[in-house]
């Protein structure tokens, strides 16, 4: 493995259900309970979710190492409430009210501010940190990275059922998501001057209380020297979220290695782009991210996966992400998973269920 490996980090969020599906207020007890042993437990907005966060990784066996830890010791505590932990992206079942916002002076500030789009925006999301040696270097992978965001929310979509019916969208949760002001495709950054200046003019005008809330599909972390990948859904196992960790790590080296300037894609047709990803998923098609033109999303994945295959290779990950990619398109992502299920009754129970399901802690 090259001595230059770029190091990374995953977060992801959960929700914690009751025995019956629906949201539980016990998330914030629950991270308090979990062991963490390695890596990082968190409250978040809402108490019915809980979050965790891998410490710094230089390999996928340690990245998956700690996010299985993670998600199983999230897991026991969960159990030992008679709640349980649901990765996905959006709540399945039908709420009859709103969740509870989670003590904490930030939060209870980001509800009032915001109202019922904090309130309602309820959603779980993976994060992906990939290293960097500066700020704008950083700005360089967002501008060059953007043409590949509709495909990678392809194979990451895992919210198709929510509040009790199929929304008809793979990743509901990113239509939801991206009602916040700061949220939503990047534009195409000048500089790192460009940059500030939107997140200058957001905190002028109240869109945002802070910086913690620039909420772009790709950031710049403000607590790590990373780019922060924040537009995917929480995925179904531990071993796809480090598919999808290990693919982003890949382009990102790939776009380090490489001269040239970005694709002069606007922000109105890459989000337009984006809204057709995830309406459609990685069972249909998908802009390709050299001509725009549609294609089958599995085809569109597999270019990327050439694209950035000699990173991969570097990393000792090109037959990981190969083969994964492949059982992807067999199978299905998390979104055709839980609409598969859906089909049979027509009952989000039994979504919760297949979610609930834990084969990666046997």
């Amino acid at each position: 493995m090259n001595d230059n490996v770029l190091t990374f980090g995953v977060e992801e969020e959960f929700f914690v259900v009751d025995r019956d599906g629906h949201l539980s207020s016990a998330g914030d007890a629950v991270v308090d309970a979990a062991d963490e042993e390695q890596g990082e437990l968190q409250q978040e907005l809402t108490r019915s979710q809980a979050e965790s966060a891998t410490g710094i990784c230089t390999t996928r066996d340690e990245a998956e190492r700690q996010l299985t830890t993670l998600r199983g010791e999230l897991a026991l505590a969960a159990a030992r409430r008679d709640c349980r932990l649901l990765p996905s992206g959006c709540p399945p079942s039908a709420e009859t009210a709103l969740p509870v916002i989670t003590p904490n002076p930030r939060y209870e500030r980001m509800a009032e501010h915001f109202g019922a789009t904090a309130r309602t925006s309820h959603t779980c999301g993976c994060h992906v940190h990939i290293a960097i040696p500066d700020r704008e270097t950083g700005i360089r992978v967002i501008d060059h990275v953007r043409p590949f965001l509709p495909v990678l929310l392809t194979m990451t979509a895992n919210s198709a059922i929510c509040d009790g019916y199929d929304t008809g969208y793979a990743s509901w949760r990113y239509q939801q998501w991206s009602r916040w002001p700061s949220a939503g495709s990047p534009p195409l950054f000048t500089s790192l001057d460009h940059y500030e200046s939107v997140v200058e003019g957001w905190l002028r005008a109240g869109a945002i209380l802070d910086r913690a809330m620039i909420y772009w599909d790709v950031r710049l972390s403000e607590k790590q020297p990373t780019v922060e990948f924040r537009f995917a859904d929480v995925a179904a196992t531990p071993g796809e979220a480090v598919l999808f960790a290990m693919l982003i790590r890949g382009l990102v080296g790939t776009i380090l290695g490489s001269a040239g300037s970005p694709a002069k894609l606007s922000n109105e047709v890459l989000r337009a782009q984006i809204w057709r990803a995830s309406r459609e998923g990685l069972s249909g098609r998908c802009p390709h991210f050299r001509t725009g033109d549609l294609a089958p999303a599995t085809d569109v994945l597999d270019d990327v996966v050439t694209f950035a295959a000699g990173a991969l290779e570097e990393t000792g990950d090109l037959d990981f992400v190969r083969d994964g990619c492949a059982r992807l398109a067999a199978g299905g992502c998390g979104a055709d998973r839980q609409r598969a299920r859906f089909e049979k009754r027509r009952r989000a129970e039994d979504v919760v269920d297949l979610l609930a399901e834990r084969p990666w802690m046997r």
